[in-house]
């Protein structure tokens, strides 16, 4: 609360205040500034309020015990961060839990939101045209999202794709994790850098690294 005016003038010369309409406030502030500090001394001393702490999402191995159907009704509810105000519904992953093979994208957009299933919107029906290209049924693979829960921006009637930041990833890692423990797929496809970053670490690059296989530690291989 001290008032340092030296450091103060050495950052804006008193010679520019002329500039500001509020520096017209400053002396008077200046003068007040001593008084103000010792009435601060003079008072009793305040315990800070302590903050509330955020829900803390279930450990991993905890939700991994149960079914895929059971961990999708759970995540339903999931309030482990403010994503889930704006959103329509919790995106799940889908497909059988005896997948071969795990498909991870990043985030759910405005169709998926809508529909409550991953990959339905422009993105997926590339995707599915590629599925049908090489002769993968969809129906064979996990299809799932780094994060569950559709981020954006509203313009007028149009929701715009907003990318989810660290804090909002961390907190839906727990049901990748889950879901991943319950599959335990032999080969995962990563769709995205923020997929492949989940798996691989943050200094994995996607446009220098992709398309080249890497080794999970319990063996799973994952192509980016």
């Amino acid at each position: 609360a001290r008032l340092k005016v030296d450091a103060m003038v050495k950052e804006m010369p008193v010679r520019y205040w002329k500039n500001m309409p509020e520096a017209a406030l400053i002396p008077g502030l200046i003068l007040g500034a001593g008084a103000r500090m010792d009435a601060m001394v003079r008072a009793a001393p305040t315990s800070p309020r302590k903050p509330i702490p955020a829900p803390k999402p279930k450990a991993a191995v905890a939700l991994a015990s149960g079914s895929l159907d059971a961990l999708r009704e759970e995540a339903a509810s999931c309030r482990a961060c403010p994503l889930w105000q704006p959103a329509t519904q919790t995106v799940f992953g889908e497909g059988p839990a005896s997948a071969r093979v795990m498909v991870i994208g990043e985030q759910p957009g405005d169709q998926e939101d809508l529909a409550g299933r991953p990959f339905v919107g422009p993105s997926g029906q590339l995707f599915d045209e590629a599925l049908a290209a090489i002769g993968i049924a969809r129906e064979t693979l996990y299809i799932t999202n780094t994060v569950k829960h559709f981020k954006f921006e509203q313009r007028g009637k149009r929701r715009l794709h907003a990318r989810a930041n660290a804090n909002e990833q961390e907190a839906c890692r727990v049901w990748l994790s889950a879901e991943y423990a319950r599959v335990r797929p032999a080969l995962v496809l990563c769709l995205g850098a923020m997929a492949a970053q989940t798996l691989l670490g943050a200094s994995f690059r996607l446009l220098d690294q992709r398309g080249q296989w890497q080794t999970l530690r319990d063996g799973t291989r994952v192509l980016p």
